[in-house]
Parts: C-alpha cells; structure tokens; sequence
C-alpha cells in the first residue's frame, strides 16, 4: 500500500535522525559521469519519498547522462560533495532557468543530499561552492525554485546564502495525492 505524504515524510525524518558517522573532510568536486549511479540513487529517493522534487517517476541513467552532458556543454557547473569514504553525500548544479537567449545568465539551483547527510553542514559546502562556480562561469542571477511543503531547511539554507524571496506560485504541481506550489528566491552574483 502506498504511504501518504505525511507517512513520507515521517520516514524522512527518522532516515535523518540515524545519522551515518563523518569521519575526516568531506570533498567538494566536479561531478564525473561515475558519479551518476550515486547522484540517482540520492535523487530517486526524493522521487518517491517527498514533495521537494516535483518529478513523479524514478529519473533513469540515461535521463541523468543527458542532464549532466549539457549542462557541461553549457559550462556550467555540477559538483559533488564526497565523503572520506568515497561515498556521494550530495550534489548541486545549476541549469538554465528559460530556452531563450535573454536568459543565458539567469539559473535554477537544485541542492540533494542523502538524509544522513543532513545536518553536517554539506548542504552549506555545496552551495558556497555552487555560487562560487557560477560566478565564474558568468552567471550573473540565480533562482531557487522550493516547494513550498517539506523545504523549510531548504529555504533557511538560501536565505542564510542572501537568496531574496520574489514570490510563492499556488497549486502549481500534484503529487501524492495534493496540490503543492513553489517559492521563488534569487541571488545576483
């Protein structure tokens, strides 16, 4: 039987409070197509356990090899963040917000990280280093795009990074079984 949202979210939150132990410094990097396997086992979690993605259905290999090969032919960047142990506590990229060309320096973020990952201060590393990586690729705007159900700690982490709050879109999307919006926040680098 399927759970609801808050049965969801009731797993989130005890995946969270069963912390796996850091031991040594975490490594910020550029992704790498071998990191992909890990990128999609993190990701699909969000897919079928929450609200923070709006994707309904598992995201494939190639789905990701796709994703990941233009957003490096647009130079723009994909990191990971890499325990000492070689496992992928999480990963950031930006994409393009809009297809037209008066958007070419205008992105959207998107931050995952694994459950035990949170509350270690990874999700911070990995979006000083995204803005940092922007940056020098050109960007010059930067848009989050947050469900407005279950990301509160996301929301918090942009705030504290000077993201600005320039909207909230209702009922823009439907999963498990409700309507769910977005909150839109931006940075001028």
């Amino acid at each position: 039987m399927p759970l609801d949202s808050e049965s969801r979210w009731r797993m989130v939150r005890r995946n969270r409070n069963k912390p796996e132990e850091v031991k040594g410094e975490v490594v910020i990097r550029d992704a790498e197509d071998a990191d992909l396997v890990q990128v999609i086992e993190i990701y699909n979690y969000y897919v079928r356990n929450s609200v923070v993605t709006f994707d309904l259905e598992p995201l494939t290999l190639t789905d990701w090899e796709e994703k990941f090969s233009w957003i490096k032919s647009l130079e723009l960047p994909f990191i990971v963040a890499i325990s000492p142990g070689g496992q992928t506590l999480g990963f950031a990229y930006v994409a393009p917000w809009r297809q037209k060309a008066a958007y070419r320096r205008t992105v959207e973020n998107s931050i995952y990280l694994r459950p035990a990952a949170t509350g270690k201060r990874v999700g911070t590393n990995l979006l000083r280093v995204l803005i940092e990586k922007s940056k020098a690729a050109g960007v010059k705007e930067i848009v989050a795009v947050i469900s407005d159900k279950g990301a509160e700690s996301s929301i918090a982490l942009h705030e504290s990074f000077g993201f600005k709050h320039q909207g909230h879109l209702g009922k823009v999307g439907f999963k498990f079984g409700r309507w769910l919006g977005t909150v839109l926040m931006q940075k001028s680098l």
